[in-house]
């Protein structure tokens, strides 16, 4: 199993964090290992190698069948479940790394960086380039999102990605995080929700 992400996905996130940067002509893709997906409720420790871990909550999409050079168009039939997660991001280490012109991944793709809801079937959610999707922090929402606003949907990404990784049952894509990203600190409750279903719960200690 692997874990395929894509950065810089929503214009107003771009904004966010790399204002002066264009945007994206294709899907930015990085990778984290299995060791960083974390679930099941489990809690989050914050690593003593960052000051600033921030969450990004993402929809994430579980391939369900093998596949390489997928054509778009075919692209739906590769998946069938959905669930929200957190992209878990050593921002003061990304920075860092960033402006020496340095490849980021440490930052990205550490140990339980990856946090993962529960599945739900497709067919409960909806058109996948219209699924809603929030994250509350000690309840209160922090984070709003839509896939309609996507930079690149589902099916683009996934005709992208299997161009250059085979696509393997089990394979994992967190889509891109929305506009509102932001720190976590010790005993704070995170809940992510696809429209009203709640499919993540868990405390950063």
């Amino acid at each position: 199993m692997k874990i395929l992400a894509v950065g810089m996905n929503y214009v107003a996130h771009c904004q966010e964090l790399h204002a002066n940067e264009n945007l994206p002509k294709e899907p930015v893709i990085f990778m984290k290992p299995d060791s960083a997906l974390l679930k099941d409720s489990k809690p989050f420790f914050i690593p003593d190698f960052s000051r600033q871990v921030d969450y990004e909550t993402e929809l994430v999409v579980r391939i369900n069948r093998l596949g390489k050079n997928i054509a778009e168009r075919f692209a739906h039939r590769y998946y069938n479940e959905v669930t929200v997660g957190i992209d878990f991001t050593a921002r003061d280490l990304q920075n860092k790394l960033r402006a020496q012109g340095l490849p980021w991944e440490i930052s990205k793709a550490f140990d339980n960086s990856a946090v993962l809801g529960t599945f739900v079937p497709l067919e409960r959610v909806g058109d996948v380039n219209r699924i809603p999707f929030h994250l509350d922090i000690n309840g209160k929402t922090v984070q709003e999102g839509n896939t309609q606003d996507m930079l690149f949907p589902v099916d683009k990404i996934i005709a992208y990605v299997s161009r250059f990784f085979t696509l393997k049952i089990g394979d994992l894509i967190y889509t891109g995080t929305p506009v509102g990203v932001g720190p976590v600190k010790i005993d704070d409750h995170l809940q992510g929700y696809i429209g009203e279903q709640k499919l993540l719960d868990f405390f950063v200690r």
